[in-house]
């Protein structure tokens, strides 16, 4: 049985995120139009996937298992977009690539050189961003790469692979902050300074605690803490390489290590550069 493509994308935006009017604004479709998508989808399956008993639509057994599988769909259905493109031989102009300051350093080594080596009339374009700031880019196709912390979840229209690398993330405080001089940092510590955090400019997960200071990017952060406005969580190859003047605080649970991933839009396939620069990035070590 042939499954419309477009019922296939309504059904997982209308599963992740939980509202057929929600998956209408993000598809810049109708809710009649989700609605009706998802129906067929429905009846061609031979039975309801939602439950609608509630305010929101919720996956039912039967939709929980038909997600996986189409999923699946949908990734071969890029794979195959990937390998036409790759075919046809059009190497894109331009590719953008959108990265956490957490990776930047890991990026600038031998992958970029061999990039240069393998696309010399490709240009690269590169630019810091962090979470969700970096998801809503490639939505909004402004950047065709992102690398970034592993996040809980992604919208069902990025495609994501983990990288080998992990970051490594520590407390730094200025040399002349109070918190500088203790032996051993306590939480109570830390709520009675200034902290300095990532806040993306799309709605993230991340919250500042009691007094704070909020940027959107890490260097930005370590500049604050250099200066000695509060604490800040910083990659540690960041402060290895900018961060004069920063004091490693003896903190609990840290260094503490985070996974890093790749995005690219699964709805705009990458060119043949993109391509060879995530397969680069995903073979790196």
């Amino acid at each position: 049985m042939r499954y419309s493509p477009e019922a296939l994308v309504a059904f997982v935006e209308a599963a992740a995120l939980g509202s057929f009017s929600a998956a209408a604004r993000k598809l810049r479709k109708s809710q009649s139009t989700i609605s009706i998508a998802i129906a067929n989808f429905e009846a061609d399956v031979g039975c309801p996937l939602f439950d609608r008993a509630g305010r929101h639509p919720t996956l039912n057994a039967a939709g929980r298992q038909v997600l996986g599988h189409v999923e699946a769909i949908l990734d071969a259905s890029a794979r195959l977009d990937a390998l036409a493109v790759r075919l046809a031989g059009q190497v894109e102009p331009l590719v953008s690539v959108v990265m956490s300051d957490s990776y930047s350093v890991t990026f600038q080594g031998a992958v970029i050189s061999r990039f240069a080596a393998s696309y010399p009339h490709t240009e690269l374009r590169c630019g810091p961003a962090e979470d969700a700031d970096v998801i809503d880019m490639i939505q909004q196709g402004m950047a065709h790469i992102g690398i970034l912390a592993a996040q809980p979840q992604y919208p069902a229209d990025v495609a994501v692979a983990r990288l080998p690398e992990q970051a490594e993330f520590a407390l730094y405080v200025g040399t002349g902050h109070p918190l500088a001089t203790l032996a051993a940092v306590q939480p109570q510590h830390l709520e009675n300074e200034r902290q300095l955090y990532i806040r993306t400019y799309a709605p993230s997960l991340h919250r500042g605690r009691g007094q704070a200071w909020s940027a959107p990017d890490y260097l930005t952060l370590l500049e604050f803490a250099v200066r000695g406005f509060g604490w800040a969580e910083l990659p540690r190859a960041l402060v290895s390489r900018f961060g004069s003047g920063l004091v490693e605080l003896p903190v609990a649970g840290y260094p503490r290590r985070v996974a890093m991933d790749v995005v690219w839009s699964r709805g705009h396939p990458l060119g043949p550069a993109g391509q060879w620069l995530v397969q680069q990035l995903l073979e790196h070590t």
